[in-house]
């Protein structure tokens, strides 16, 4: 699978959290089936009895739009990137996932994050979907992608991996995208407390398990505003009207809805971001109460020129 080159793009999208732009690096957009795979509780009728949700986050049959992306930001005197999507050339069970090549790597550039400048890789968790990036292929090896940053995950999430019953294509996510960064010295593990834990001046992890259990999401504050980077925490807009759809791959099920509960009663009718680490364009917004439940009031991003 390809994707437009980053050359036909006009613009790398950001919002800006106080003195902090949020760069979406974008890398694809997942085919029309994976949102019914996904999210099987999310039927046609559900998606279509919420009108807000069309036509930025759902077409007119009711099929989920999902995408997949990163975020880059500075804060703290660091270069941070969240999560690193699929990743170029690696062999994935999920047809959507396999072989991609995409300029993923040339789109952070342009945002002005080339790899060898970044600083720190947070992993909401070690799904596929979020690690691929993490190694790219030099010489017929996999090798860290970003060689000067630290790659931080919760201990919890790495060690339940560690302990868990892994089929082929799990081994293979593992050997081609986490071993390599291990290996190389550069991840670090972190006990995160209930209250979550600061990882540099302004950008904060929030505890959210249940998709995982060391599942992770981000708070970043600057002069007084704030945004929270979702990761599969919330994987979509319509889980905020339908807090009880979960994702058919949820580890804990009822944990991953208490997670998601819990962040959207925080969030509501506040001046915080909720920025999508799924959501297609426009992929940010806030957080509104709507009757007995939410829904989203998107933000548009602004766009800086790609140099």
């Amino acid at each position: 699978m390809s994707t437009a080159p980053a050359t036909a793009r006009t613009a790398v999208p950001y919002w800006t959290v106080g003195d902090v732009r949020v760069h979406r690096i974008d890398e694809v957009a997942l085919p029309a089936a994976t949102g019914a795979w996904l999210l099987p509780g999310a039927t046609p009728d559900l998606v279509a009895g919420q009108y807000w949700l069309s036509p930025d986050f759902a077409d007119d049959e009711g099929g989920l739009r999902i995408d997949s992306h990163s975020f880059a930001f500075t804060v703290g005197g660091s270069r941070v990137l969240v999560d690193t999507g699929i990743g170029n050339g690696k062999e994935r069970a999920n047809p959507a996932w396999h072989g991609l090549h995409t300029e993923y790597l040339q789109r952070l550039t342009a945002a002005g994050y080339p790899p060898d400048a970044v600083d720190l890789v947070v992993l909401t968790h070690l799904h596929a979907d979020h690690v691929g990036w993490n190694t790219r292929r030099e010489n017929g090896k996999w090798v860290p992608t970003f060689p000067n940053a630290r790659y931080l995950t919760s201990r919890t999430e790495r060690e339940f991996w560690a302990g868990y019953d892994m089929d082929q294509a799990r081994r293979q996510m593992f050997r081609d995208s986490v071993f390599p960064v291990e290996e190389a010295g550069l991840l670090d593990l972190v006990d995160v407390p209930a209250e979550g834990m600061e990882v540099v001046p302004g950008l904060r992890l929030i505890p959210t398990p249940g998709h995982t259990p060391g599942h992770l999401a981000l708070e970043l504050t600057s002069r007084a505003r704030t945004a929270v980077i979702t990761g599969d925490c919330i994987h979509h807009p319509v889980q905020l009207a339908h807090p009880a759809v979960g994702a058919c791959v949820d580890i804990d099920p009822e944990a991953s809805e208490a997670s998601r509960r819990e962040l959207l009663g925080r969030l509501a009718d506040t001046d915080t971001l909720l920025l999508g680490t799924h959501f297609a364009p426009p992929t940010a917004g806030r957080v509104v109460t709507d009757a007995d439940t939410f829904r989203l009031l998107p933000v548009p991003a602004g766009a800086a020129r790609l140099r």
